[in-house]
């Protein structure tokens, strides 16, 4: 899942991502006395009042690159003598912030907006957003006027030497002349990021098949695809259809070529501007110093260098090819049983072969299960999940201006004293030039500005099969925590408490920013919160058996092998990419990769690294995050396993000691201080089942 917020400090650009995507931001420092009062309620400003029209974002970011540049040349003028911490620093994080609330949600206007004129304006206001932060943390003048001051208190010495690095982090100690060319070189890289995600979110890849090419494929689904003139089923490569497909379509033909598909999005052109922007990191990290990208993204993040990542992922290799293998030939058996002969299980046999597989292992039927999910009961009730846990309420606000007709938009406020703490924007259904699969978005960040607090806002962006002939979204075990995940990421940007707008909310390390995604999406897999969810669609009252509760939760521990194979094969691609110290040939080090750990190769004329969307959204040498945050997650979940899933004390604790922290201070510390001991790999082992590492560290 990607989430496209400001990019945690050392990087460069972010993911929708987040994702991503759109702004590297340092902060200034703010001297903070006493916490600040909460802005009233009714008194937020939301930030976004109704459509735009053709030219007004870009106004709007030409508008805020020149407010901010006044402001920043404004600083610089300050006579020597009469510069304080105040005039330099808190202002430095004010303009930044400013800038960051007003362009955050044009930007994601290029993810989301239905109208393709106005999602252009948004990609290429993201782009410029990307190119004006680069430009502002490559000025020696601002850096040495921040440089020259004193912090006052220990919070301020965090911004302080969180900023400074941030200067010096992209090449501030460099002869002007070098300098000038990195930034030169940053500016030809966000293009090609932006190109390559602009021709993901605007792809409209689609194939046609035939009632008897989908045989198999539920009604239920059947129903949200389009139809050709001639009565064809019209299926694009968007999650919900092809899910749907490789699940369920009885025809090995059908799941093979939607398999093809998918795998081959803008495989031509992304392969090419991927390749290309390998080659502008390998070249901007040689000028800053670094022998290779991954060096330099990975200097200030929580794994600290590229050896403890690489020894992190080679110490999983051989287990989890293991776990594969004997989790392949499960499916071979399962596939023998409908054809004797067979004597491999081709890639596009493996989602199909697991739902039979669960089917008999578990009597587990994913159809029958959705009946008690549908949308419009599980949200309101994952928001009463978090609500327990945080001490919290989520109230639809009506009529509220939205981008698309299925946006909704929720006010949280504490339950203790009805404070506001922040807005969620929750965009549920797929559409046309719509981001693909799940991310969250900052709106508005978290901070200090003028003695209050304004409320931060956040939007979950989601593809959840879209109602259909009167019947409503019904919703999986994948959906559901896809949603978990990204309101987890939500609540880390609305709990956050951090004075310092660069340093709230998600923006922290980048290794560590999936803890509380990852960890809340187990959520679904604990029995009473997975009945709580449940209403089943022909009558709310009717909630899961407890015996299919069990036997869907039992289901998802097959095929982990197979998951996290492929989790480890994307973490390998993406470092062997950014350790190059040459031109690369993605496909070809794909295609390596996985035959590696796959121990079969990869479709011949596909090209994986073009859709690759992480590589070009802020996850370049940082897709083994999602397995380092994993093991923060995990111990974080067994705290909760130990004193209780729904524990409002527990939550409570979780949400003031981790959450609402941001980056105030190290991700590591602050989950030490939650946990009550550093955070060790074996709960990871565990929950693969694969046997502990002969020697377990103590942190990942």
């Amino acid at each position: 899942m990607k989430i496209i917020r400001p990019v945690p400090q050392y990087t460069i650009i972010a993911g929708v991502l987040a994702l991503a995507l759109i702004l590297s931001l340092s902060t200034g420092c703010l001297q903070q006395d006493s916490t600040p009062a909460a802005s009233p309620v009714g008194s937020e400003n939301l930030p976004y009042t109704g459509n735009y029209t053709p030219g007004e974002i870009p106004r709007i970011c030409e508008n805020a690159t020149e407010t901010a540049n006044a402001s920043l040349a404004a600083i610089v003028a300050i006579p020597p003598e009469k510069r304080t911490f105040d005039n330099t620093f808190v202002a430095f994080d004010r303009i930044m912030t400013d800038y960051a609330d007003a362009t955050f949600t044009p930007s994601l206007m290029g993810y989301v907006f239905p109208d393709p004129v106005i999602a252009n304006e948004g990609m290429e206001a993201e782009e410029s957003t990307t190119i004006f932060s680069d430009s502002v943390y490559s000025r020696k003048d601002l850096y040495e006027v921040l440089k020259s001051q004193v912090p006052r208190n220990t919070d301020e010495s965090r911004l302080y030497n969180v900023t400074i690095q941030e200067f010096e982090h992209n090449g501030l100690m460099l002869p002007q002349e070098e300098l000038d060319a990195v930034v030169g070189l940053k500016r030809n890289l966000t293009g090609l990021e932006s190109e390559f995600s602009a021709n993901l979110n605007s792809d409209n890849t689609t194939l046609a098949f035939t009632s008897d090419e989908l045989a198999g494929v539920p009604a239920s689904s059947l129903a949200t695809f389009g139809r050709a003139p001639n009565g064809s089923y019209l299926v694009t490569t968007k999650y919900p259809d092809y899910i749907a497909v490789m699940t369920y379509a009885t025809n090995n033909q059908s799941r093979e070529r939607m398999y093809a598909a998918d795998l081959d999005v803008q495989g031509e052109t992304n392969t090419r501007l991927l390749e290309e922007a390998i080659v502008l990191r390998e070249e901007i990290a040689h000028k800053l110093g670094y022998t290779t990208w991954a060096d330099y993204q990975l200097d200030g993040r929580t794994a600290k260098n590229t050896s403890n990542v690489m020894a992190f992922l080679d110490a999983l290799k051989t287990p989890l090819i293991e776990k594969n293998k004997e989790e392949m030939a499960g499916l071979l058996r399962v596939k023998k049983e409908l054809a004797p002969s067979a004597a491999t299980v081709d890639p596009w046999d493996v989602t199909y072969l697991e739902n039979i597989q669960k089917k008999q292992q578990y009597d587990y039927d994913e159809e029958e299960f959705r009946a008690y999910f549908p949308a419009d009961t599980v949200v309101p009730k994952m928001f009463e999940v978090f609500g327990t846990l945080y001490g919290v309420r989520f109230e639809e606000v009506q009529n509220a201006p939205v981008w698309s007709p299925d946006v909704r938009l929720y006010r949280v406020t504490n339950t203790t004293d009805n404070a506001t703490v922040g807005y969620l924007y929750l965009d549920l259904y797929p559409r046309d030039g719509k981001y693909s699969s799940f991310m969250e978005s900052t709106l508005i960040k978290g901070r200090v500005k003028d003695s209050v607090y304004p409320v931060p806002v956040v939007a979950v962006v989601a593809n959840c099969p879209a109602p259909a002939n009167g019947t409503p979204s019904l919703l999986s075990m994948y959906d559901m925590e896809s949603l978990f995940h990204e309101t987890g990421h939500a609540m880390h940007d609305i709990f956050t408490t951090a004075p310092y707008g660069t340093l709230s909310g998600t923006s922290v390390s980048w290794d560590f920013v999936e803890t509380p995604s990852q960890t809340m999406e187990e959520w679904v897999n604990d029995p009473a919160v997975l009945e709580s969810l449940s209403g089943r669609y022909t009558n709310a009252s009717e909630t899961i058996p407890p015996d299919l509760a069990r036997r869907a939760i039992a289901s998802r521990s097959e095929g982990l092998g197979i998951q996290y194979s492929s989790q480890l094969a994307y973490a390998l691609e993406d470092m062997r990419f950014h350790t190059a110290t040459g031109p690369v040939n993605v496909t070809q080090i794909w295609n390596e990769t996985y035959y590696e750990i796959k121990g079969r190769p990869a479709v011949t004329g596909t090209h994986q690294p073009a859709s690759f969307s992480h590589l070009m959204g802020g996850y370049d040498a940082g897709y083994y995050g999602y397995l380092w945050s994993k093991v923060y997650a995990l111990n974080v979940l067994d705290t909760f396993e130990h004193e209780g899933m729904t524990n409002t004390t527990t939550g409570m604790r979780f949400r003031n000691d981790v959450l609402s922290r941001g980056n105030m201070e190290d991700g590591t510390v602050l989950l030490t201080n939650f946990l009550g001991h550093e955070p060790g790999v074996g709960p990871l082992y565990t929950y693969l089942g694969i046997p502990q590492p002969q020697a377990v560290s103590k942190t990942a």
